[in-house]
């Protein structure tokens, strides 16, 4: 009996091969340029702006996992004992995490209603922050506005990726305190321990169905193997630098679904929304801040209304404390998986109109 084995053609190939060199070339750049967050950003620009420009730029599921599972391992290896004592102190900023997010959705959705006369279903799921897939899912069975609601969540991630890190720096703290500088470069053992230790964790929660189950499961297996000692030393620079690269063109490959038009159609109310869960952001961060002491680095990244794989990559190259942030963005991903069904069902409008 014979198996056919699934190879990708000549064409995937290119493909996938031009979208990472053109996400190589950018980030190159950026980080030639001394930006801040210079090998995502840079990346994600550069992949965005030649996928809008009519290259259909895209990145396989094996590719894409491969990635993440890299960006897991690179963010467990910042992992000390000092920081998951810090987790007795999340459950307070967990569950003003959650009024963040509440609160983000429905003054995004309320922005969009009345200043640009999009239906409540529609509104809701475009400014829900982070769970981009589930949003999609849903607005398709409640027949929403799926290209809008697409180019509202693609513009925030890319607005709050490459405008992150220039806050930061602004403000002096891009570079604040690492964790722990990473002691060198595991050995290769060391290091194929970690990479079997990291696929069949994330193999595990992708089985029981965890959310972004690779890159947790990398990221935890990563974080108990240097959290108690058992491996010293990270990724090499290069791993780390391929996986933030590599994140960056993932980004930007979004843009490759949607016409320039389409994108354009929409700006003002992408702007407008990002504007509104910012500020709404910002009062929550501006509250743990007071009654937590905790970096401000730290709290921006965890609070910012982004996707959870770019946050963390940003946590990453910008030595913020990861179990933090991926604390934080975890949460954020579960509240919005759960809580839009239920709000959409109760605030949007009907589903015998959706259907109609």
């Amino acid at each position: 009996m014979r198996f056919a084995v699934p190879f990708p053609s000549r064409s995937d190939i290119l493909i996938t091969g031009e979208t990472l060199a053109i996400g190589a070339a950018g980030g190159i750049a950026f980080a030639a340029a001394a930006l801040p967050g210079g090998l995502i950003s840079g990346a994600m620009i550069a992949v965005a702006i030649a996928a809008i420009a009519g290259r259909p730029l895209r990145l396989p599921a094996p590719v894409a996992q491969g990635i993440l599972v890299v960006l897991g391992i690179s963010l467990g290896s910042m992992v000390t004992r000092d920081l998951l004592a810090n987790l007795a102190a999340y459950p307070v900023t967990l569950a003003l995490l959650a009024l963040a997010t509440l609160g983000a959705t429905f003054g995004s959705s309320l922005y969009l209603q009345r200043l640009h006369g999009w239906d409540p279903t529609s509104a809701l799921l475009a400014g829900s922050p982070g769970a981009l897939s589930q949003i999609i899912m849903i607005a398709h069975e409640r027949n929403a506005d799926v290209a809008a609601i697409a180019v509202v969540q693609t513009v925030r991630v890319i607005l709050l990726t490459a405008g992150l890190p220039l806050l930061l720096a602004a403000a002096g703290l891009a570079h604040d305190a690492a964790p722990r500088p990473i002691s060198g470069v595991a050995g290769p053992v060391a290091l194929c321990v970690l990479a079997l230790a990291a696929v069949a964790t994330g193999w595990l929660l992708r089985w029981v169905r965890f959310p972004a189950s690779w890159m947790f499961g990398a990221m935890l297996a990563s974080a108990i193997l240097h959290g108690t000692g058992w491996i010293e030393g990270g990724l090499p620079d290069g791993g780390r630098a391929a996986a933030l690269i590599g994140i960056g063109a993932l980004i930007g490959t979004r843009f490759a679904r949607l016409r320039l038009r389409t994108i354009l159609g929409y700006l003002a109310a992408s702007l407008g929304s990002f504007a509104v869960a910012l500020a709404i952001s910002a009062v929550f961060v501006a509250i743990v801040l007071v009654i937590a002491p905790l970096r401000f680095a730290d709290v921006i990244i965890a609070f910012a209304p982004g996707a959870m794989d770019a946050m963390l990559a940003l946590a990453l190259t910008l030595h913020i404390d990861p179990v933090f942030v991926g604390a934080h963005h975890l949460a954020r991903f579960i509240v919005v998986s759960l809580a839009t069904p239920g709000i959409v069902q109760l605030f949007g409008r009907p589903q015998q109109d959706a259907d109609d």
